[in-house]
């Protein structure tokens, strides 16, 4: 399965065909709609304007839920459309997210033990039993640095057979990932900052982005 999320995650329509059938669940040849990973919920997606109800990964496959009556035959031709204002906050809060961890973890050496990117908010839990209300003046304003610098995100495999992926920004940070992401850091955007406190030794980053579109 050819997963165009990764070769061009602005990509918003493909014509594929189906590959199998288990009654309700659907293998598509290639596809351009994410599957809940790694924290990042899955896109909105369409086929034949069918609502994907559910997706599951299988390996390095993914199987897509629609309703019992798809009506869908083995070898047909389809088109799959995601929800593009929904992929984009997602990819925007996701690499937000993984900008803060990266900032957290070089500079104060927390350990993550969580992390969800929604829509419209993101959050990485760190095991401490400190708060760390006062870190997070200087940890945003590191991560404004790195928005107006407006770096290239560089994506690729690391591990073809497996489809393991990474993104790497020069002189930052390289990191195993698996998500979708924008193009460069400027695109991410600006976000505010906010301290929870889930449990005990847990302490929560939520992150929101300051212009939602």
């Amino acid at each position: 399965m050819k997963k165009l999320f990764w070769d061009n995650p602005y990509q918003t329509i493909l014509t594929t065909t189906v590959q199998a059938i288990d009654g309700n669940r659907i293998l598509f040849a290639e596809t351009i709609a994410y599957s809940f990973a790694g924290g990042q919920e899955s896109d909105t997606a369409w086929i034949n304007g069918m609502p994907i109800l559910d997706s599951k990964i299988d390996g390095n496959l993914i199987y897509y839920t629609l309703s019992d009556n798809h009506g869908l035959h083995l070898s047909e031709t389809v088109t799959m459309t995601i929800d593009w204002q929904r992929r984009l906050r997602l990819m925007r809060l996701h690499f937000a997210a993984e900008l803060i961890l990266e900032i957290v973890s070089q500079k104060y050496h927390l350990e993550k033990v969580g992390a969800h990117i929604a829509e419209y908010k993101a959050r990485i839990d760190f095991k401490s039993d400190t708060n760390i209300s006062p870190l997070l003046p200087a940890i945003l304003a590191e991560y404004n640095k790195i928005i107006i610098s407006d770096h290239i995100i560089e994506k690729g495999y690391s591990d073809i057979t497996n489809q393991r992926r990474f993104w790497r920004i020069d002189g930052f940070a390289g990191v195993p990932c698996g998500g979708t992401h924008v193009r460069s850091t400027a695109e991410v955007g600006f976000v505010t900052l906010k301290r929870e406190h889930p449990g005990k030794s847990i302490e929560r980053i939520e992150i929101r982005l300051n212009i939602v579109h």
